[in-house]
Order: C-alpha cells, then sequence, then structure tokens
C-alpha cells in the first residue's frame, strides 16, 4: 500500500502509461482525455500528458481505453472447456471477469466437480468467480448425477472465489418455504452474499415472492416487460445474448439512462465456436450500441454495472485506485479489442493470448468416468399410442422456451413413427448417472433434421442423455456412442457415427485445447447439414435445454413429459380421459 501511495504521489516512477487516449469514464458517462497510469496492477492516476514518470509509455493517439468487461452469468461448462482454457478465448476479447455457475458439472459430480472448477482457476489471468449451486438436482422431476445440501454448499462459502449463491431455480421451493431451499438462502445471507435468481415465466406476484427470499438478480427476461417489472420490484436484470437465447434486442427498450444501472449483461451458455469467433459481453456491447443504445452507456452496463451488483468493489472502472483490467479498441461500433490488460499486465494483444499456455488440468477419475447408460434396446424407444392425439413439445429456435401444442401424430401397430414431412420426431432422454434405467420418449417438432439422429450429454441441468432422431436404429447407435465415448455430442446417419465431439469431463468438457476443440466441433456443424440441409439456429444447444423442466412450456426429463407452467408430468399421448396407457 505504501509503495503504491508512493507513485501516485510522484515520488516512485509508474510501471506505465498509457498516454492520448480518450478514456471511458462510466461515473459520469463522458469520454475524458488523459493518460492511464498503473502501479502494481492497480490504475493509480488519470493524469495530464507528461504529469507521471514510467517505465514504459504507451501511446494510444485515436484510440479508446474501455473498462474490462464482466459476465455478470455464464456456465463455462457451456462452452465445452475447462477453465483454463475458456481463461484463454475469453480474455483476448476484453472479458476480464465471469460470474460463473457450476451446477452442470456439480449435477455429474457433486462436491468433487465444485472442487474440480475451484483448482482449476489457481493460475489463469482472469477472474473467475463461483455462485455455489442452488439446485442440484434442479427439480424432484428428474434423476441427477449428484445432490448438493446447504451442509455440503457450506463448505466452499469462505472460498475466496465465492460471491454467492447461484440462481435458484426451483420457484414452487421457494414460495412454497420448503426447509431444504429455505437453508441454502438462509446460507448466503448470513453470509452476507449475493442470490442469483432465476424468474422464466414467472408473474410479477411470484418475483415478489422471490424478493422477500432475498433474491436479487434474474437473467431470464424475455421481453421488456418483464424486465421493467424485475427493476421495479429492486432486482438486477442480466441481459442475456447466448448461443440458444438472445434476449438482448428484446429487452434493451426497457433501459432508460434513469434505470440503466440496474442493467448488467450476461450470455448465460454460449459455445466453444462462437465465444472464440464473437467473443461474448464485446458482443452484447456491439449489438446494443448497433441498436442505438449510447456507447457509454453500454460499456456502463458491460462493466461498472456488473461489478457493484457482485460487490467487485475494485472492478468495473478507469479510475484510480481500481484494478487496471481494461482494454484498448479503436472502433466503438466493434468493440474488437486491440490489447487487453489485467492486473496491469498485458495479456493479449490483436485477439490472441501472450501469456504461456497452462498445463495440463489433473482430474479425478470418477469425473473422467461418469457415464452409466443401460443396454438399450429398440423396444426401450417405443412409444405406444391408442389413438393419434400427441402433446407435442414445439421449438422455438434461438430461445430456450418451448411450446406446448396438440398434433395428430403417425401411428403404425400401435406405435408413434417419426415424420420428417411434418417434423414430428422422436425425443428421448435416458438416466446416465447411477445405473437407474429410467427413460422417457416424447414428440418434438421444429427440430429439422431429414434423416439421423444427434444425441449428447450435454442436457440441462441433470445431463443425462438425450436423442433425438428420424429413426430408431440411429438414436441406438448415437446413444451407444455416447457410452462408449464417456460423454459428449455425436451425430449419426443411415447407422453411421458421421461426426463427434469427445467430453470426457463429466460428459460437459473437453481436456483437449481450445483450437482442438473448435476443428472438432466445425466437423460437427458440416455434419449437421447433411442431416439438415436448411439449418439457421444452433441445434445442439437448443437440443441441451429441451430436459430443462424449469423454462416453459413442456420439457422432457427422464421420468416423464413436464408441463413446466403447472409443475407436473403430462402424457405424451390426448386420450378422452385425458389419461396416458
Amino acid at each position: 500500500m505504501k509503495r503504491i501511495i508512493d507513485k501516485s504521489q510522484k515520488r516512485e516512477k509508474a510501471d506505465f502509461i498509457i498516454q492520448h487516449a480518450q478514456i471511458a469514464d462510466v461515473f459520469n458517462l463522458r469520454w475524458r482525455q488523459g493518460d492511464v497510469v498503473v502501479a502494481d496492477g492497480k490504475i493509480i492516476a488519470i493524469s495530464e500528458p507528461g504529469e507521471f514518470e514510467a517505465d514504459e509509455i504507451i501511446d494510444a493517439s485515436g484510440k479508446y481505453i474501455v473498462p474490462g468487461f464482466i459476465d455478470a452469468h455464464i456456465h463455462i461448462e457451456s462452452s465445452m472447456l475447462a477453465p483454463k482454457q475458456f481463461n484463454r478465448i475469453i480474455l483476448p476479447h476484453g472479458v476480464t471477469a465471469v460470474v460463473t455457475d457450476p451446477h452442470e458439472i456439480a449435477n455429474v459430480a457433486g462436491k468433487a466437480g465444485l472442487e474440480f472448477m475451484l483448482r482449476e482457476i489457481e493460475d489463469v489471468e482472469m477472474d473467475i468467480y463461483y455462485m455455489l449451486p442452488s439446485s442440484v438436482p434442479g427439480t424432484s422431476f428428474e434423476n441427477a448425477g449428484a445432490v448438493l445440501t446447504a451442509k455440503d454448499l457450506a463448505e466452499f462459502v469462505h472460498h475466496e472465489s465465492v460471491l454467492g449463491l447461484a440462481e435458484v431455480m426451483d420457484f414452487p421451493a421457494v414460495l412454497n418455504g420448503e426447509e431444504g431451499m429455505l437453508s441454502k438462502l438462509k446460507l448466503a445471507q448470513d453470509a452476507g452474499m449475493i442470490i442469483d435468481g432465476h424468474g422464466a415465466g414467472l408473474t410479477s406476484a411470484q418475483i415478489r415472492g422471490y424478493r422477500a427470499a432475498g433474491i436479487a438478480t434474474d437473467h431470464e427476461c424475455v421481453t421488456a416487460e418483464e424486465a421493467l417489472d424485475r427493476v421495479e420490484q429492486g432486482m438486477y436484470v442480466l441481459i442475456r445474448e447466448g448461443s440458444a437465447a438472445k434476449n438482448l434486442k428484446a429487452i434493451l427498450p426497457a433501459v432508460t439512462v434513469a434505470n440503466a444501472r440496474r442493467f448488467a449483461f450476461c450470455t448465460d451458455d454460449k459455445h466453444l465456436d462462437e465465444l472464440i469467433e464473437q467473443g461474448s459481453i464485446n458482443y452484447a456491447v456491439a449489438l446494443a450500441i448497433e441498436q442505438g443504445m449510447d456507447p457509454l452507456l453500454a460499456i456502463q452496463l458491460a462493466s461498472l454495472n456488473a461489478a457493484e451488483c457482485y460487490h467487485l468493489n475494485n472492478k468495473g472502472a478507469v479510475a484510480t485506485g481500481f484494478d487496471a483490467d481494461f482494454l484498448l479498441v479503436d472502433n466503438l461500433q466493434t468493440m474488437k479489442a486491440l490489447a487487453v490488460w489485467k492486473g496491469g499486465k498485458k495479456v493479449a494483444e490483436h485477439g490472441k493470448m501472450i501469456t504461456a499456455a497452462p498445463e495440463k488440468s489433473i482430474i479425478e477419475t470418477s469425473i473422467l468416468h461418469s457415464m452409466h447408460l443401460p443396454k438399450l434396446l429398440k423396444e426401450d424407444l417405443r412409444l405406444p399410442f391408442k389413438g393419434n392425439r400427441a402433446n407435442v413439445m414445439q421449438i422455438v429456435p434461438n430461445q430456450l422456451i418451448t411450446k406446448r401444442i396438440e398434433a395428430n401424430v403417425d401411428v403404425v401397430n400401435g406405435e408413434f413413427i417419426p415424420s420428417v414431412k411434418k417434423d414430428l420426431l422422436k425425443l428421448a432422454v435416458v438416466e446416465r448417472h447411477h445405473h437407474l434405467g429410467t427413460k422417457a420418449v416424447a414428440i418434438v417438432q421444429g427440430i429439422g433434421i431429414q434423416s439421423g439422429a444427434v444425441a449428447t450429454t450435454i442436457a440441462h441441468d441433470s445431463h443425462n442423455a438425450i436423442v433425438v432422431g428420424t429413426n430408431d436404429d440411429d438414436m441406438l447407435v448415437a446413444l451407444n456412442a455416447l457410452q462408449e465415448m464417456q460423454g459428449g455430442l455425436v451425430i449419426v446417419n443411415e447407422g453411421e457415427i458421421i461426426a463427434s465431439l469427445i467430453l470426457p469431463i463429466g460428459g460437459l468438457m473437453t481436456d483437449c485445447s481450445a483450437e482442438e476443440a473448435k476443428l472438432e466441433l466445425q466437423k460437427l456443424h458440416e455434419a449437421l447439414h447433411i442431416i439438415h440441409p436448411t439449418l439457421n439456429y444452433h441445434l445442439f444447444l437448443t437440443l441441451s435445454f429441451l430436459a430443462l423442466p424449469v423454462i416453459p412450456d413442456i420439457k422432457l426429463t427422464d421420468t416423464g413429459l413436464f408441463d413446466v407452467k403447472a409443475f407436473k408430468h403430462i402424457p405424451v399421448e390426448i386420450t378422452d380421459g385425458g389419461e396416458s396407457h
């Protein structure tokens, strides 16, 4: 502290100075001309030119200095990379911190999964903060790989990288005051931590119950009206722009200069290839500016607002006393980082990391062998019908929500037969954690594949095996491939595996480099166009959310077709008595 004070008072040289830049002042929403003076990882002054001396002088004439961006809510596992590799693809875009919920790996591996994620950040350059998973399992209507109680979470509360309780998804447990959920909420409150929400489809009255429980954020808004309701009730709205859920354009009209401090940006879930090509929060900032938002306001949402929401008191601004986390850009419309500094150290330049690659991760055997599918036969995928009327899950491209529709389906010999012409395909979820043997089959519309099958072990949030197909044979080949691979993504056509990506870390993440994984993912996307020539949405990410029973309208878990609004199982077949057989 004394050394930094001495340098701030010019008794000692600073480490480096960036001169002649336009500096984003996110407190006053103005551009400020000056020099950014850095020492010991901190900004010690914004000065007039020539006022300070330093060991290094950087000329930034004609350029802009912007605070490091913060992703207010992300699941790193959805990048399919372990945190060490995730760090190396996201920092070059100017995202210097993320607040992540590791409930994906926790739903597979429990406390061992959390411990792995915490070990992974010990030598990364960016700040990776964790929220403790509140919903493992997500609901009682599915079988996950683990259960985390408040007692389990208490072991992690005082870890320096833990900020609070992650998205509370089981809203009935909150609103009904269930003891297990209240214990987790109280654990976070007693520790003075923030609690994230998950208000997908909730009414204003239900949000009122969330606020009574101390829940502070929501990233599930899909309309401006929902966003304004949350803000009026004192919440932060995290505007989501990910791979499958793209809500920024719809929510942006709710943001004004008067209420903007209650908004921040997040991605929630974004795939590896898009993260490498687009980045995350930098992309949201550029999109907001394209939609008419003032650049300074967009930058404020992406930095200061997120920092204040999560009590990161030294983050989010290029100002005296703040951590020296910032990026240099020359075009505010594209928000492409020319260089990125983290803690006063230049870590990336022209879209590439300039620091040494990390050592390979050490991973427990149990996490690497998480697949326990039963021996499956065609009979296991049979969907019997007496009539031909069905409850069908209809996807909404580029959204996480689905719609429940009723449709006449093709039935032969008392069994549902998929129809490519009607785009009515078979969807199945199979428990893969504990040899329980539970499985469910339903009908989905909107996937659009013309042949074959697609399967993955990324199936939020319990991450059982999920497969969609035009025929049972290809679906079985895909499921058996997942078992052999110990998890991943696979595409099958006419009995042959035409592309796959092995994800050995809990069936969620690769253990190879980001560059290697990107090449394999590119092959997957090429293969998808073989079975779906007109594909125009993110099929794998959409498929991965069809098993999440907390986002409306209906989803499929390993225990059956689930009506999220009614919060109960419903039959696939619609009969006169309203019951299945």
